[in-house]
């Protein structure tokens, strides 16, 4: 029997698209014949991955997961939304959650570990197996996560299509002494804040610097075509990026349950509910194919272009 290599086995992973251990089995059944190894990767279904890998996937499923003081939030897309009804894509959001908050929200740590099904390999060989058999590309595009010392982690799934999985995931970490179970039920209602209104950052300090210079740069324009004084203008300025703040900053916002205060007086105030003092760690949000540019079919025309019209 011919030696079972890496670089072997690395040569049929580029031809097939298949798993690394699929790779290696389908070596060692075929003493080290590639071209076997690739007809019996076929026999299975295991080798359709690579021809899918190009297309757009920009569908599937945000899962969330708490454990504790740890939460963490991963995107997992698919083509349709077809397969986000599938089960056994559901059942794998859900693991790769559960497996996300050990490694903090990594996605890269995320993507090497362990396969969550049982299953040979790690969980990117996971969804090359689902690939081949669901027939859909899908991948995991991305996780983040948040923990705290003393307090709790809250999530919320917005549009879920069972528990913990939807296209909106947040999780929201509060630090305290107080009551936990007051605590989870005060981030609950943040998250659901944050799920509506897509904050840039918590504070003002971890607004990126460029965006409030974009900002600022954009408004100094605009002002300027007011044709007033610069020192008016200067004023301007300065309540306009205050309403910027209030608008992309989650403690400046006015709260969407009680807009007469805003988020952070919210959580301040709860420490009345949990006890004692509150104070925001930070959230993490995804939103299921933000930013990725998907084609949109025009089927009228494809038709024509087939029957020749």
């Amino acid at each position: 029997m011919a030696a079972i290599t890496a670089a072997l086995v690395k040569d049929l992973r580029e031809k097939t698209g298949a798993g690394m251990m699929d790779c290696k089995k389908a070596l060692s059944e075929n003493d080290g014949d590639v071209d076997a190894a690739i007809d019996w990767l076929r026999a299975k279904g295991l080798s359709k991955a690579a021809k899918k890998e190009g297309r757009v996937a920009a569908d599937g499923l945000v899962g969330v997961a708490v454990d504790g003081t740890t939460g963490a939030v991963v995107e997992v897309n698919a083509e349709t939304d077809f397969v986000a009804r599938n089960e056994t894509f559901q059942e794998a959001v859900t693991g790769i959650a559960k497996a996300a908050i050990a490694v903090k929200g990594d996605v890269d740590a995320l993507a090497a570990a362990p396969a969550v099904d049982g299953g040979e390999g790690s969980i990117t060989d996971q969804l090359k197996r689902m690939v081949a058999t669901i027939g859909e590309n899908m991948n995991l595009r991305r996780s983040a996560g948040i923990s705290v010392d003393k307090g709790a982690v809250a999530s919320y799934i917005h549009s879920a299509t069972v528990d913990g999985l939807g296209k909106i995931g947040v999780v929201v970490g509060l630090e305290s002494e107080g009551d936990s179970a007051a605590l989870v039920e005060v981030g609950r209602k943040v998250a659901m804040h944050i799920a509506a209104t897509n904050p840039l950052a918590a504070t003002k300090d971890e607004l990126d610097p460029e965006a409030v210079e974009r900002e600022r740069q954009v408004l100094t324009e605009q002002a300027r075509e007011s044709g007033k004084p610069e020192n008016v203008i200067e004023k301007m300025i300065e309540g306009r990026i205050r309403k910027f703040y209030q608008e992309v900053v989650l403690v400046e916002q006015a709260f969407v349950m009680d807009p007469d205060v805003t988020v952070g007086k919210f959580i301040e105030n709860a420490a009345k509910e949990a006890g004692a003092p509150v104070s925001l760690k930070g959230f993490a949000m995804l939103r299921l194919g933000e930013g990725i540019e998907k084609k949109e079919e025009d089927f009228a025309a494809e038709v024509a272009a087939a029957t020749g019209q």
